[in-house]
């Protein structure tokens, strides 16, 4: 069995942009190795927004911003966001929908609250990560993946139910295309339910709790995770096993590490400084293209 080694989380916060008030509970700027191939987990929420009599003209969210070297992967559990790229991407994504955007070797998007959204108001509570690139991949042509509620297959289980955005859970496959193995796991459990994960032997792994709270069971002993909080495990070992007090909503993640430098500068995450300082020469010389009007 794989071991609880670090638990992440805090309550401080911050805004991006005017429309997504975000907690990041992990980042590569501390753990590059043992996170990897996760770079960055922001989690937008809960947050309620008034109806925005603007939207219109100012709809609430992040404008024209750049990526390089990696994959933003966007989860809406309450609310709309609506997006458009360079590589000609775009659309609108609510509850349960997944948005998986390959910046790779060069892209400009945008993020706002969907004009739906804007004029009702309402819920709003969404995951993103950044998932890292193998060099030889960093500089492939970006691209976007729209994943919607009704691609994501379900599997129940005794206590609880899973949709499996990637990789694959009990024989059942996600629909979302990795560069490297990962496994993405949209987990509700039951009160008292009680789980084994089978988190492959190799892969970094982590539990994330959106809501709730949950114990992870390792010889006998049990340590807490409460919402906004997650728990690392063990690149050795297979399986996490793990109770529900009460129902929550997990998210559960583990993929095969990437073993090269990590260098990052703002929206660019590269293996090299030289690699980075070329990302802001392309960015200023216009070569990541541009979002269409």
């Amino acid at each position: 069995m794989k071991k609880l080694v670090k638990i992440y989380g805090g309550t401080e916060g911050h805004w991006v942009g005017d429309g997504f008030p975000v907690r990041s509970l992990f980042s590569y700027h501390r753990d590059a190795a043992a996170l990897s191939p996760f770079l960055l987990f922001d989690y937008a929420g809960p947050h309620f927004f008034d109806p925005n009599v603007e939207a219109a003209s100012a709809p609430r969210g992040v404008g024209q911003h750049p990526h390089r070297g990696f994959e933003t992967v966007t989860i809406v559990y309450d609310g709309e966001v609506s997006h458009r790229d360079s590589s000609g991407g775009g659309g609108t994504i609510g509850t349960g929908d997944v948005q998986w955007m390959t910046a790779a070797g060069g892209i400009i998007h945008e993020e706002f609250h969907s004009p739906a959204f804007s004029k009702t108001g309402g819920p709003f509570r969404m995951v993103q990560l950044w998932v890292n690139l193998p060099a030889k991949d960093k500089m492939s042509p970006a691209k976007y993946q729209a994943i919607t509620t009704d691609d994501i297959p379900a599997v129940t289980f005794d206590g609880g139910s899973v949709r499996v955005i990637a990789g694959a859970f009990e024989g059942t496959q996600g629909p979302a295309t990795t560069f490297t193995p990962i496994n993405m796991w949209d987990m509700r459990l039951e009160a008292d339910a009680e789980v084994t994960l089978d988190l492959p032997d190799g892969h970094n792994a982590m539990v994330a709790v959106l809501s709730g709270h949950v114990s992870v069971i390792e010889d006998g002993a049990m340590e807490s995770l409460g919402e906004a909080e997650i728990g690392r495990f063990s690149v050795e070992g297979a399986g996490v096993t793990i109770k529900a007090n009460g129902a929550a909503m997990l998210l559960v993640l583990s993929g095969e590490p990437i073993d090269e430098p990590v260098f990052g500068h703002g929206p660019f995450v590269m293996n090299t400084e030289r690699e980075i300082r070329q990302a802001i020469d392309d960015f200023n010389a216009g070569r990541f293209g541009a979002v269409a009007a």
